[in-house]
């Protein structure tokens, strides 16, 4: 018997080429299946090496972690944007389907299988950019890593480049 899909963890890198063909599949499943959405984007921590003494460390640690929350502030207004703008083109309220937006700091694979994990997520669906000269035989780093710990089903959608990628085709 396959288990019932309740809760979706949509993984986004917030680009434009990401944010649209990978939240259609999101959104699509989640009406299929009665289902909310749970957006995470992971921030990676910024590393400064710093040769200075203690108290310029000590400073440029506190300037990071104000620049970190701004932005995940803005990545958070971002993704709201987003979703709201996809509600027009889709016919479908990106508050009833969207349950939490979370922006957690960490390597994004990590981040990803956590945040399934502590919302007790059904499945993940997600994008994979395949860069490099072996993409066509290899999925995305992160994608790959996803996939590889995962252990609820994971849905990957490989995203066009962005030279062919346009919006009204998707949605």
């Amino acid at each position: 018997m396959v288990p019932d899909i309740k809760k979706i963890l949509y993984a986004t890198d917030v680009s434009q080429n990401s944010s649209s063909l990978v939240f259609s599949y999101a959104v699509d499943m989640a009406r299929k299946h009665n289902a909310s959405i749970v957006i995470v984007h992971a921030v990676e921590p910024i590393h400064h090496v710093s040769y200075a003494g203690a108290s310029v460390a000590a400073m440029m640690k506190t300037a990071q972690k104000e620049e970190q929350e701004t932005s995940r502030e803005e990545l958070k207004t971002r993704i709201q944007a987003f979703y709201t703008r996809t509600e027009l083109h889709m016919g479908v309220s990106g508050n009833e389907l969207v349950s939490k937006i979370l922006i957690p700091l960490g390597s994004p694979a990590e981040a990803i299988l956590k945040a399934a994990e502590a919302e007790q997520c059904d499945t993940i669906v997600m994008g994979t950019h395949r860069k490099g000269f072996l993409s066509k035989a290899f999925l995305g780093s992160v994608a790959r890593s996803v996939l590889e710990h995962s252990r609820i089903p994971v849905f990957i959608v490989p995203l066009p480049s962005a030279e062919t990628y346009q919006e009204q085709d998707i949605i």
